[in-house]
């Protein structure tokens, strides 16, 4: 027992001891040895040059770096809203004279999978409000085949649309909705556009951005062939971008008054290249009474089959002019026959083609020369069933003229204009 009782004192000596130094900073650590460690006092860190380095105060770690100086930032602002200079003032009118008539059109038609089973499809166009009966002008493309169609107003409100008439050969359609307090657009004129004219166009580029507008210039009136195989006669080239989805809107004049019809684009990347196309409106205007009464277009015929001439082919027959259209055959009963003119009485061969010679050159209509079946179409386009129009020809080398009242073409007439 005696023996137990230093040893027991002397732990606790140690343990109090251990207990002092680690729980006081200001204690003297030792070594190994049971010498005291030798602390030099402390000093800032030197940067090799003999200076003390800087050392910035420490930082919380979630802390972000701070760069530059605790100044407040300084900026430049505007003291207000710029006025408008006269040609933006003159956008902004036309858009808000405008955009309340465009159209969204979305068309649904039913396709059929692998397993034969029916799959709806969406297709999306534009168009514009002709009238406050609820007509509306777009593509023919835009409504082709679809088993649904809804329209989507500038307001955002949707309503089903029904198609009223249709014109393939010309890429145009009338779809009317029941709705009040429309916004029809205003028409404009399309004959004497100039190339370099400011024009707008407003649609629904992709589908997706309803209400958009761009601008460019008249770049060209030319004449183009659609996918389809159907001419456009003096369609309005132009550098508005126009993009899939803007087919069926409206091309505008700086006046806000529609000038064409957006129908299609040259691209080889499938958007806009600055190349875009639009049927003129005088064009739509003079099928629109027949579209919306009819169905479709009651469209004028000669009631011909023709044959272009040029020089060589004109030398080579011995014709009075060496331009024209030649009479191969005309249509028994047709606006042709009944005023006279006379088709080919005598067989001859094309190449492998046998053709008919003999026939009344047609060289002009009203006075507009005539070189070819495009500009016998283009006539033919400017008139309506029941016109009467004068044809100039030759009838051997004899120059004359003839009245013929233009009757209404039917597909049974096969391909004559």
């Amino acid at each position: 027992m005696k023996l137990l009782r230093p040893i027991a004192i002397g732990v606790l000596l140690a343990a109090a001891f251990f207990y002092y130094t680690s729980h006081h900073p200001g204690a003297i650590p030792f070594t190994g040895n049971g010498e005291p460690v030798q602390v030099a006092p402390s000093q800032p860190p030197d940067a090799g040059n003999g200076e003390p380095v800087q050392i910035a105060p420490s930082q919380p770690p979630d802390a972000a770096p701070f760069a530059g100086n605790s100044q407040p930032l300084q900026v430049m602002q505007a003291a207000g809203v710029p006025a408008l200079d006269s040609e933006e003032q003159n956008n902004v009118e036309i858009y808000k004279r405008a955009s309340p008539s465009v159209v969204n059109v979305t068309s649904t038609q039913m396709a059929f999978d692998f397993f034969y089973g029916p799959v709806p499809q969406e297709g999306a166009g534009s168009g514009f409000i002709i009238d406050k009966q609820g007509h509306i002008l777009t593509n023919y493309h835009v409504v082709a085949n679809a088993n649904r169609l809804e329209v989507t107003l500038a307001n955002k409100k949707k309503f089903k649309a029904q198609v009223i008439g249709l014109d393939r050969a010309h890429d145009m359609a009338v779809i009317q909705i029941q709705a009040s307090n429309l916004e029809p657009v205003v028409l404009g004129d399309s004959r004497g556009l100039q190339v370099g004219q400011k024009v707008f166009a407003i649609g629904n580029p992709f589908g997706i951005f309803s209400g958009t507008m761009t601008r460019g210039i008249v770049s060209s009136i030319r004449s183009v062939q659609t996918p389809d195989g159907a001419f456009i006669d003096e369609a309005i080239q132009t550098d508005a971008a126009i993009n899939p989805g803007n087919s069926g809107g409206p091309l505008l004049n700086s006046k806000g008054q529609v000038i064409g019809i957006n129908t299609m684009i040259a691209s080889q990347v499938g958007q806009s290249a600055g190349i875009g196309f639009a049927i003129p409106i005088n064009a739509a205007k003079a099928v629109l009474n027949d579209l919306v009464q009819y169905g479709r277009v009651r469209r004028p015929s000669l009631g011909i089959s023709s044959l272009p001439i040029g020089p060589e082919l004109a030398k080579e027959i011995g014709l009075a002019a060496d331009y024209g259209a030649l009479i191969v055959s005309v249509v028994p009963g047709g606006s042709a026959e009944r005023a006279g003119l006379r088709g080919g009485n005598r067989r001859a061969y094309l190449g492998n083609t046998p053709i008919m010679l003999g026939g009344d050159l047609i060289v002009a209509i009203d006075g507009q020369p005539i070189a070819d079946q495009q500009d016998l179409a283009h006539a033919m386009n400017s008139h309506k069933a029941g016109d009467t129009v004068t044809i100039t020809i030759f009838r051997g080398k004899t120059k004359m003229e003839a009245k013929v009242t233009l009757q209404e073409a039917r597909a049974s007439r096969g391909q004559g204009v």
